[in-house]
């Protein structure tokens, strides 16, 4: 009986041994040749990929604050660490200048690295499996020949020693990242369109769609299920639902959303977080066709399952309280000394200055997240050539856990608006999770002063 625990012990060994050897393996029944030639010349096919990497928006993920384009080094967190986005420049020692069309087809697609290694699905490949090698064949064409070559180093992840082996990555992708085609739902070219860049380049789900256990999406497409885009954390902030009940889109207009992916607001919203990163490098350069095409498209889907398509109509009792002084509550209080100046009493904002809260379902979702992020660390709009000034929200991080959690069910609740309450318990969570993570562009909001929001609250009144 004493050597059943040694046994086992050699088989545990050597099944890690097999598991490995088979991991190494898999990536070669992944990866595909292409007959394609690439002149990374053409003037034209230069042009289409750096059209067709905007619509995937490789740049966002790939540029740090004040970093070289696509040189890589932004962080990525997961439940066990940060990794980060690796230098896709043409740069020959630390890019991917090196590589040739099959190996960065095969990066794009598939997942697997030029050296066989797999990929972590922080990259959007199961989304970008999609894509027909002709587009990829003019992705290589401008990163090859358009973009800048830098010379930088890829940052090492910091996950835990185990957790940060590539091969166990080959089973993964087995097991989540099937391989698939782009299926239309509609003989409607428009729909079609917009179906392909939400599901293809554009990689909406890897935001919006909730992971499972192995943290993959839950859903690749609507016909895999309605959970499809129904909302997920990311990075700390809610990547809301875009499907069609009224906390996600149902109360949006296709007219809005265009408006919406072209200048990152609407007269009522702004993007903020990491979907302002998005509109910055991405859906603001895209053509009006594919835009009216997506927003088109996202209008099709139905509500969620057990989301309600429509809520109890509210009387908004609140504006006429604070017209009169009427602070019946420690949120309303700081709610007229912090946002009013901004939000107005009315919680309407100024029509693409200070985004309305009052009927913004990004603040009334029922998870209070991404409001509860943006109120602790600030924010700001994307920039745009459409508006001539980009707006920043200051942080408002030197509230108590107790006024920050009063002041957000305030204005979560106030008004029309109706949304779940939240605890101190949860700004104290958000309070941890904020020390942890690294800056990012839209993270980092300006000090901005009372007398400057003042002066700046004169010089709307002014425009007017």
């Amino acid at each position: 009986m004493k050597k059943w625990p040694l046994i086992i012990i050699i088989a545990a060994i050597i099944g890690l041994v097999v598991a490995f050897i088979i991991g190494q393996l898999l990536p070669n029944m992944r990866t595909s040749s292409s007959d394609i030639e690439v002149n990374i010349t053409d003037p034209a096919l230069i042009k289409q990929g750096e059209y067709i990497a905007r619509t995937a928006d490789c740049v966002a993920c790939h540029t740090t604050l004040d970093g070289e384009t696509y040189a890589g080094g932004l962080p990525m967190l997961t439940p066990l660490g940060a990794i980060y986005s690796t230098n896709i420049t043409p740069d020959q020692e630390t890019g991917i200048g090196h590589y040739s069309f099959d190996d960065f087809k095969n990066a794009v697609k598939h997942g697997v690295r030029s050296d066989n290694k797999a990929l972590y699905p922080a990259m959007p490949y199961p989304s970008y499996q999609l894509m027909p090698d002709e587009d990829l064949a003019a992705m290589y064409a401008f990163f090859m020949s358009d973009v800048k070559a830098v010379k930088q180093a890829n940052l090492k992840s910091e996950l835990p020693p185990i957790a940060n082996w590539r091969w166990p990555l080959a089973y993964w992708q087995v097991l989540f990242d099937r391989k698939r085609d782009f299926v239309p739902e509609t003989d409607d070219a428009l729909l079609t369109r917009g179906q392909y860049l939400i599901e293809g380049p554009g990689h909406c789900g890897s935001c919006h769609t909730g992971r499972g256990i192995g943290f993959q999406e839950i859903a690749l497409s609507n016909a895999d299920s309605n959970k499809y885009l129904s909302g997920a954390i990311i990075d700390g902030w809610r990547a809301k639902s875009i499907r069609g009940e009224h906390r996600g889109l149902g109360t949006w207009t296709v007219a809005e959303l265009n408006d919406f992916f072209k200048t990152g607001r609407t007269d009522t919203t702004a993007a903020f977080g990491a979907m302002a990163e998005v509109v910055e490098h991405s859906t603001q350069y895209m053509t009006d066709y594919d835009i009216n095409a997506m927003s088109s498209y996202l209008k099709t889907l139905t509500p969620a399952p057990n989301k309600e398509a429509t809520l109890p109509a509210k009387k908004d009792i609140t504006t006429q309280k604070l017209l009169d002084g009427d602070y019946d509550s420690r949120g309303s209080i700081l709610y007229a000394e912090y946002c009013q100046i901004c939000h107005r009493v009315d919680g309407k904002g100024v029509a693409r200055i200070f985004p309305a809260l009052d009927g913004n379902s990004a603040v009334y979702s029922n998870n209070a997240d991404s409001v509860l992020q943006i109120t602790l660390s600030g924010g700001r709009m994307p920039e745009t050539p459409h508006d001539r000034m980009a707006f920043t929200m200051p942080e408002f991080s030197n509230l108590s856990d107790a006024d920050v959690a009063e002041v957000v069910n305030y204005v979560r609740n106030s008004w029309t608006n109706q949304a779940p309450e939240i605890t101190v318990n949860d700004v104290v969570k958000m309070r941890a999770f904020l020390a942890k993570k690294p800056k990012s562009g839209t993270d980092v909001a300006p000090d901005l002063s009372l007398d400057n929001v003042n002066s700046l609250d004169a010089a709307v009144k002014g425009a007017k």
